[in-house]
């Protein structure tokens, strides 16, 4: 059996919350409104969405951290 039928579950932490960052940002248009800089000769929406990557993985491996439990 997976869970204890003893304990109540709750994943109500403030730290869930910055998985927000990684949703909201990708849909601010303005991050998208230009063509430089250019980064080793990629337009900035090429790299901008690496690094939406990598901001994604950050802000959920932050958040594992802070909430995973103590065994």
């Amino acid at each position: 059996m997976l869970t204890t039928p003893g304990k109540d579950r709750s994943d109500r932490s403030p730290w869930n919350w910055l998985l927000i960052v990684p949703i909201i940002l990708p849909l601010l248009p303005f991050l998208f409104n230009a063509d430089g800089p250019r980064l080793f000769g990629f337009p900035r929406f090429y790299w901008l969405q690496l690094a939406f990557i990598v901001v994604g993985v950050t802000c959920t491996t932050i958040v594992y951290q802070m909430t995973k439990r103590k065994r």
